[in-house]
């Protein structure tokens, strides 16, 4: 609750969502994002909504009168000289494929430099990360990189280029070698439509002007891979070191020129109270990913 009691103090000396914003480094929506989270938390609302302004009601006044003493309390809890800049908590979000390739080798590169850190993993789609990485619930995430512009408050960093496969079954690709009439032909096993993955696999279609006959939709690589290999259809996925080797009933078909690509990076905000920590575990991250 921490952030939230101080992105509402914000608010009510800049008395704007907007305005607070831009001085603590959040978007106007993850500004607003918080404030509902707090008021659901508390039970009650802070503040009289009135167009572009936010003024405290009693309720509110009274609230921030508390939060500002839990923020002087908690401030002088965190006055511990250098002691203070070498432990405390750091959070990351990651994808699934990230977890479980490149990501363990960074935590055991960062614990190694900086063992008094403890340090939080959080699953989830980009989507979801990207968005608590907005609103500061992350510190850090990797995620696919998202196919509109992020707010100009956070830093992209790429760490991988990943080129998409046709995956088939290989009983079925010795009898249709060409990826293009395998598409067309065989039962598709689609990566979720919601994710920023699934959107690239969508607009290839599109582009390549294929009809594909969907048996089932689902967001997990590992499980569309084991479809595959259980002989149930094809799928078009990023060919990744995180699903390490192809089992052996399967093969990946390369899409030649129409090849296209899913990037993986980091996203960050600089501007917030672990920052120098953060860009620490980023660079273990940017060079376990190289590796």
């Amino acid at each position: 609750m921490l952030n939230e009691l101080k992105t509402f103090i914000a608010v009510s000396q800049y008395g704007t969502f907007s305005g607070a914003g831009a001085r603590i480094g959040l978007t106007q929506s993850a500004v607003s994002a918080q404030m509902q989270r707090l008021e659901d938390e508390l039970g009650f609302a802070l503040f009289d909504r009135t167009g572009r302004s936010a003024t405290l009601n009693d309720a509110g006044r009274e609230t921030l009168a508390l939060a500002e003493e839990m923020m002087t309390l908690y401030a002088r809890l965190s006055e511990r000289g250098a002691v203070a800049a070498e432990s405390g908590m750091v959070r990351i979000g990651a994808i699934a494929s990230a977890q479980v390739s490149f990501l363990a080798d960074a935590l055991a590169r960062f614990r190694d430099d900086r063992s008094g850190w403890r340090i939080r993993v959080v699953p989830g789609v980009s989507l979801s990360l990207l968005a608590q990485v907005d609103s500061g619930e992350l510190d850090l995430a990797v995620i696919i990189k998202p196919p509109f512009a992020l707010p100009a408050e956070l830093e992209w960093r790429t760490l991988a280029t990943e080129p998409f496969v046709l995956l088939a079954p290989k009983a079925l690709a010795r009898k249709q070698p060409s990826w293009r009439e395998l598409l067309r032909s065989a039962p598709f096993i689609r990566y979720d439509r919601a994710s920023f993955g699934g959107r690239l696999v969508e607009r290839f279609l599109r582009r390549a002007r294929l009809n594909v006959q969907d048996a089932i939709e689902l967001d997990e690589l590992q499980g569309i891979v084991e479809l595959v290999a259980r002989g149930v259809g094809v799928a078009l996925i990023p060919d990744t070191v995180g699903l390490g080797k192809w089992p052996a009933t399967v093969t990946a078909l390369e899409l030649g020129d129409a090849t296209f690509h899913r990037e993986i990076g980091l996203v960050l905000r600089p501007q917030h109270s672990r920052q120098a920590v953060a860009s620490a575990l980023a660079d273990c991250i940017g060079t376990a990913a190289g590796a």
